[in-house]
């Protein structure tokens, strides 16, 4: 009995939501389940109201002067926010950041299999990241990097814009793209 009541109390307390005995203010907002407004109570008063009722006394907005509670199932109002959380969950567009790396020297052909997936990577809504690396003496001539990448702006023109400047790091050369809002 005694773990079952701690193993509550721990779940309570993630969720920061206080209920009936919970509430220790001594004055709180009540609204009723249907909505309206019973206005400022004593704690005990609205807990003797929500228990006359078989209902609990859920805190709703504990940041109030004084904190909103509402007379309301539970059971019920946990359901409903795991609901609304999951709803919002669905909505987030997750936005990853993709990556294509190649070396100044890199032919062309090759250049254009890799502007498929960044074409592919671009229309799923992910950035994507144009990495070029240097070895040895190819850092001498970053102008063919920059070329490469502007070649590679000149064939996603209208699918992209870019979200970072050419940036030369080390011996790596990059730029980032989103895909355009149109």
């Amino acid at each position: 009995m005694e773990i079952q009541k701690q193993s509550s109390q721990k779940q309570n307390s993630q969720s920061k939501i206080r209920v009936n005995f919970q509430i220790k203010v001594p004055q709180v907002r009540v609204i009723e389940q249907d909505g309206t407004s019973l206005g400022i109570m004593n704690t005990r008063d609205a807990l003797k109201l929500a228990q006359e009722q078989g209902l609990d006394l859920v805190e709703i907005n504990p940041k109030a002067a004084p904190p909103v509670c509402k007379i309301y199932n539970y059971g019920k109002f946990k359901y409903e926010e795991k609901k609304k959380y999951s709803e919002n969950k669905k909505k987030q567009k997750i936005q990853e950041l993709k990556e294509i790396t190649f070396r100044p020297n890199t032919d062309t052909n090759d250049l254009n299999h890799k502007l498929v997936s960044a074409k592919s990577f671009l229309k799923e809504g992910h950035k994507v990241k144009f990495s070029i690396r240097f070895r040895g003496r190819e850092l001498s001539h970053p102008q063919i990097a920059q070329e490469k990448l502007s070649w590679i702006l000149e064939q996603l023109a209208g699918m992209v814009q870019a979200e970072s400047p050419v940036l030369l790091e080390g011996k790596i050369m990059h730029m980032t793209v989103i895909p355009s809002k149109s």
